[in-house]
């Protein structure tokens, strides 16, 4: 049997869900940026394994092969490659390599774009590969609102759709560099709206932020990606769903240990927090990780890097979708959480600052 209150301990979650039935799984996994090139030290002076993240990959692949009950998707948040490859002129053999393992799950894998996709290749040539999944997109048909179906409407280059895998659960994969220097040719309107978006420090922030997380390899969300999302999520709240989203960059000061955090996180967080269905926000590019709990009951989990994972480790999970709360099952560097859902009164606004050189916390 469920359990039927989300206000019971987390001990009474982990003794009721060992004993029930999860809906459903699915797999999630962030940064393998693999290149065929020897380990060494990034700019961030963190060791890189760059030949050993395509065998973490084929680990994780077979851990969810093995499932008794097969994942039903895999989440793959980004940096599939490694930027590097460019300089190698390795971008496409790197990449085939990779989807060649992928092609051995027994479970699709939807794909999020990350900085490290763009400084292989660009958007148009990205819209041609198996890193585009917005075929597996839904459509709500019974919306009249055009932008609320599927991925992002005609006329807007974004990359986002969302999908329902199992009644009451829908998932929104974003565009974190909707909003971003890279990936765009030097005509492109959004990219002169990027360039002038950094050049002006974004001093429009009204919560007091600093602006050390206005870096050339974050991105943001542009006005018509905020009003697509805006409208899925009504539409999810008018269907009692609930939703979780995956983006490459975290959104909130606190789930991250470095500069890695969404130029417009406000933005973004003002659009989810005024929904009661979103329940929790996945995302890569901080390779250490981090989890924040915030006010609103959204859980903001940003996964470990495979890239930084040496020999005999991993980075990548299993979450197990359930009536009141999800459990995620980590594998090497990613830690076991227990996700109730938020309480649907718990709603006010977070007071927060971006504190890029602070450790990631917990809230509650």
């Amino acid at each position: 049997m469920a359990c039927k209150r989300i206000g019971e301990t987390r001990q009474d979650m982990a003794s009721c869900y060992q004993n029930q039935e999860p809906y459903f799984s699915f797999g999630v996994i962030a940064d393998i940026q693999y290149a065929d090139r020897d380990d060494g030290l990034s700019g961030w002076r963190t060791m890189r394994y760059y030949r050993q993240s395509c065998l973490h990959l084929r680990s994780a692949i077979e851990q969810w092969n093995a499932e008794v009950t097969l994942p039903k998707f895999v989440l793959q948040l980004g940096d599939i490659i490694d930027g590097s490859n460019n300089r190698l002129f390795t971008s496409q053999k790197s990449l085939d390599a990779v989807l060649n393992e992928i092609k051995n799950a027994n479970m699709p894998f939807h794909h999020i774009w990350g900085n490290h996709e763009f400084y292989n290749f660009n958007r148009d040539y990205l819209r041609d590969t198996k890193l585009n999944t917005t075929w597996m997109q839904d459509k709500l048909q019974d919306s009249e609102n055009e932008a609320s179906h599927g991925g992002s409407p005609d006329g807007y280059d974004y990359y986002a759709y969302h999908f329902s895998p199992c009644t009451k659960f829908r998932f929104i994969l974003i565009d974190t560099y909707d909003l971003s220097v890279l990936g765009r040719s030097k005509d492109c309107p959004v990219l002169q709206e990027s360039v002038a978006f950094l050049d002006g420090g974004y001093l429009t922030n009204s919560n007091g932020s600093d602006e050390r997380h206005l870096q050339e390899f974050n991105g943001g969300m542009g006005r018509e990606q905020l009003a697509w999302l805006d409208n899925v999520l009504t539409y999810s709240d008018q269907n009692n769903e609930r939703v979780i989203i995956a983006g490459h960059i975290p959104i909130h000061p606190a789930a991250k240990r470095s500069y890695c955090l969404a130029w417009n996180y406000d933005d973004i967080l003002k659009v989810i927090r005024s929904h009661e269905c979103v329940v929790c926000y996945l995302a890569g590019h901080d390779h250490s990780g981090g989890y924040y709990l915030d006010s609103h009951g959204i859980h903001h989990i940003t996964m470990e890097g495979v890239i930084e994972s040496p020999p005999g480790t991993n980075a990548f999970g299993t979450v197990y979708v359930y009536e009141d709360f999800m459990v995620l099952r980590g594998s090497g560097r990613v830690k076991e959480r227990l996700l109730p859902y938020r309480r649907h009164t718990q709603k006010r606004d977070d007071c927060f600052k971006c504190s890029c050189s602070s450790t990631t916390g917990e809230e509650g």
